[in-house]
Order: C-alpha cells, then sequence, then structure tokens
C-alpha cells in the first residue's frame, strides 16, 4: 500500500469538495471515436489568431539548429523552468486551479506571472478551462476529451473557441464582437466562465486576461535585444513548443497510455515519460484520485519536481495549507491489480 509522510492530513468526505460546483460525471465509455468533423467549420477571429501564433512559433523552431549558440540554449532552459516548472506546473495548476496550497499573495502573483509567459493562455482563461476537465473528465462536455480523437484532445480543441464555450460556459454569454475587437485575447471564450469567480475579483488577474499577449511580446522583445535572433528563436519559439507539448501530453497521452492504480472511474493513467518532461504533471492518474493534493508523484521514485518546489517553499515557511491525500482515502481508492497500458 501506498505510504506518505503527510504534511496536511486531508479527510475522505473533504476530497470531494468541488470548487464552485460539480454536477455528476457521464457515463465514461472504454473506446475513443472517431475525431468529429473539425475543417469544415466555420473558424473565428479568435481560432484563427491562436493557430496563427501557435503555427508561427513552430515554423520558427525550424530555424533552432542554424541559431544555436550556448547561451541560447541555456537561456531556453532557465525559461523552461521559470515559465513551466514555476508557472504551469506551481502556479496554473497546483496552486490556482486546485487551491493545493497558499503562498504570499506577492508571490502567488510573481510565480502566476512565470505561467502568463509560456503562452497557454492567462490564469483566468486556463483555470476555467481545467476545472472543467475535472468536472466533465472524458465525457463529451470535457473541453479536451480523447472520445473525440487524439488530436483534439492534444491540441485541436484550441482552435475551436465555440465547441470550447459550450463546453465551459454555455450560460453565461457575452459580447462576441467586442471579444473578437480585443486584439490582446490568447485562448480565450465566446463567454464568460461561472467557476472563476476566485480569480476574477483580483484586479492583477483581470489585468492580465485584458493585456494577455503584450506580456510574450515584451518578453520576445527583451531577448531580442539582449541576445539577436538566437535568443529570439531558442528562448521563445523552442522553449514554448517544448513547454506546449508538454503540457498537451498530459491531455492526450496520460488518457491513452499507462497506468492506473486507482479507481478514479475515467481514463486517466500514470505515464513515466510525461512525468519526466512535464515536472511531474505525468502522474496523472494519481492526481485525478487525489485533485487537492499539492503533491502528484506519490511513491519516492515517482519524480515530480513540482512537489521538490512546494516542499522547498513549506519547509521556508512560504508556502502554507499545503494539502495531501491521508491513508484512508488512498486505501479506498487504491486498485489491487493496476490497470496497464504499457508505455
Amino acid at each position: 500500500m501506498h505510504r506518505l509522510l503527510l504534511e496536511k492530513e486531508v479527510k475522505p468526505h473533504e476530497a470531494r469538495k468541488p470548487l464552485l460546483m460539480d454536477e455528476p460525471k457521464q457515463e465514461r465509455k472504454e473506446t475513443v471515436k472517431p475525431p468529429r468533423s473539425f475543417w469544415r467549420r466555420k473558424w473565428t477571429n479568435l481560432d484563427k489568431r491562436v493557430a496563427y501564433i501557435i503555427l508561427l512559433v513552430h515554423i520558427l523552431c525550424i530555424f533552432a539548429p542554424f541559431q544555436f549558440n550556448w547561451s541560447a540554449f541555456w537561456v531556453a532552459v532557465a525559461l523552461q523552468i521559470i515559465t513551466g516548472l514555476f508557472g504551469m506546473t506551481v502556479s496554473y495548476h497546483r496552486n490556482l486551479a486546485h487551491k493545493s496550497f497558499k503562498l504570499p499573495k506577492w508571490l502567488e502573483y510573481l510565480f502566476a506571472y512565470c505561467g502568463v509567459q509560456a503562452l497557454q493562455g492567462d490564469p483566468i482563461d486556463w483555470v476555467s478551462t481545467h476545472r472543467c476537465h475535472h468536472q466533465y473528465v472524458d465525457t463529451e462536455k470535457d473541453p479536451h476529451s480523447p472520445m473525440e480523437g487524439f488530436w483534439i484532445s492534444h491540441m485541436l480543441w484550441l482552435f475551436d473557441s465555440y465547441t470550447l464555450t459550450n463546453k465551459v460556459c454555455p450560460k453565461y454569454s457575452s459580447d462576441l464582437q467586442k471579444i473578437e475587437r480585443n486584439m490582446f485575447v490568447f485562448f480565450s471564450k465566446h463567454g464568460k466562465p461561472d467557476n472563476v469567480g476566485d480569480l476574477e475579483k483580483q484586479s492583477f488577474y483581470r489585468f492580465i486576461h485584458k493585456t494577455y499577449i503584450l506580456h510574450p511580446i515584451a518578453l520576445a522583445i527583451i531577448l531580442y535585444n539582449i541576445g539577436g535572433v538566437p535568443f529570439l528563436i531558442w528562448g521563445m519559439c523552442v522553449r514554448i513548443v517544448v513547454i506546449f507539448h508538454s503540457t498537451f501530453m498530459v491531455n492526450s497521452v496520460c488518457h491513452i497510455w499507462g497506468k492506473q492504480p486507482w479507481r478514479t472511474g475515467d481514463l486517466s493513467r500514470n505515464n513515466w515519460w510525461v512525468g519526466l518532461t512535464s515536472f511531474g504533471e505525468g502522474w496523472h492518474n494519481n492526481h485525478h484520485a487525489f485533485k487537492y493534493s499539492a503533491r502528484l508523484g506519490l511513491e519516492w521514485w515517482q519524480i515530480d519536481a513540482g512537489w521538490y518546489v512546494i516542499k522547498f517553499l513549506q519547509v521556508i515557511g512560504l508556502a502554507t495549507d499545503v494539502k495531501l491525500p491521508s491513508p484512508s482515502h488512498m486505501q479506498n481508492l487504491a486498485m489491487d491489480k493496476p490497470d496497464d497500458k504499457n508505455f
């Protein structure tokens, strides 16, 4: 049986407490349906904007071998850690989306701003989508469900803002033309989500939401002025593409291949190599079993860089109210014979 040294024990009945609302999950299907018609639909300005930017950073990566120098490489590595580990994993996912621990506001905002530079959307937009994913995981309402095909769950869902709106915030429509006129919006929906009120009431997150794309542009300008084209290609494009697909594989690969040691009622799986590339996010079945947990790598050998950062912050007194699963909750969800689909 799994054992942990617990900082804060969470009782089973507390683990199911929803962030805002929690509707019954639809019945899961064990087979993946063929992808729905995607290219024939009408593309909105938001869809085109997101597609152009993502395509651009991928194309520019072609020039990376010709613009290589060690300074540019190490800048990319450093920014990968700052924006991927501290920004996406520690801040966006575990701190903001799941409230797995608390930070002083100045540090919370600093880490969130690191996540802004990962080019995966502002905190309000990203957290609303992720909370919806957990509420309707692996059903038709899941924003990036593998039921609709691997590539839909991996990244094509980003280019369908109408469908995303219907899944995440169908009851709260807003002015579509007003949204599309705002050229600084990125990864947005045609509506106002109702599951991120905790972030929307904070002026910092509202400001980032309205000015989002300006912040990565500012970083790109700074890198270019410091190190020219090599810093721009490696520090922005290569680094962003690596973070993109490390995150996207959690949505796609980790719902298809890997081990399932916990009875979660969905398709989430632990995948060790995704865990290595995503700072511990690949222990995805662990995460779906204990969404509130600040630690995703529950065994000593499950490498979880995000947890190491949070543990360090707790030791020095900056991270508080750190949540971990209780032994009784783990025993209730444990499988005697974990389901394993290779990888």
